[in-house]
């Protein structure tokens, strides 16, 4: 398994932790919602990218918007692991 396709779900990270840090500043979200915002964000976003980017790693669409939401997931655990960066 080739894991240098993988590098082009990053700008779909990116994307999502920008929404879920907009999530946090507008404080009208709960935190418990935003994992939630995050991922279907990221499903979405995988939409277009599966025909816009010929390196993404998926064909058909069920399998980019799965790797879309585990995207946006995944910019969920970048966010922590920048807290407890901070934190010490």
């Amino acid at each position: 398994m080739d894991l240098s396709n993988y590098a082009t779900v990053l700008p779909i990270v990116i994307i999502c932790y920008l929404i879920g840090y907009g999530c946090k500043v507008i404080k009208h979200v709960p935190n418990k919602y935003i994992p939630i915002i995050v991922g279907v964000a990221g499903g979405i976003l995988a939409i277009p990218a599966v025909k816009i980017m010929p390196d993404f790693p998926a064909t058909d669409v069920i399998t980019a918007i799965s790797i879309g939401i585990m995207s946006g997931l995944t910019s969920t655990g970048v966010n922590q692991v920048f807290k407890v960066v901070k934190a010490k």
